[in-house]
């Protein structure tokens, strides 16, 4: 029944402001609507994702949310040059080509937004 339905990212923020100065700033979102105190951002496909108070922000160790993109390389630089700084893992056996891991038939990386949450993109190959 589920499969059915459009499912949607919350992304936790501790201070909403400073969390949207990142989104809209730094990757370049354009919020939505206001609601409950956060803000929502729509992309392709209808997907979306809601950013929310909560002091539970930056706590997961684990990736919140990750952006299918055609060319990871071009994603990078792009943010990169917008002062987005990606995160290196310890992979083994994963080949790592400047901040991209390729593992898995796919090729990754990560950074932190502003609250501490971890984000990544993925290209497949």
């Amino acid at each position: 029944m589920l499969q059915k339905s459009a499912m949607y990212a919350y992304i936790p923020a501790k201070d909403v402001a400073r969390a949207r100065r990142f989104y809209e700033g730094k990757l370049g979102f354009v919020p939505g609507k206001e609601l409950a105190g956060g803000v929502s951002y729509e992309f392709p496909g209808g997907t979306a994702c809601f950013l929310y108070p909560t002091p539970n922000a930056g706590t997961s160790a684990a990736s919140q949310a990750f952006w299918q993109v055609s060319d990871i390389e071009a994603e990078v630089a792009e943010l990169k040059q917008r002062g987005v700084t990606f995160e290196h893992y310890d992979m083994p056996g994963a080949p790592m080509n400047g901040d991209i891991v390729t593992a898995g038939g796919a090729k990754a990386a990560w950074f932190k937004d502003s609250e501490g949450n971890i984000m990544a993109i993925i290209q497949a190959v």
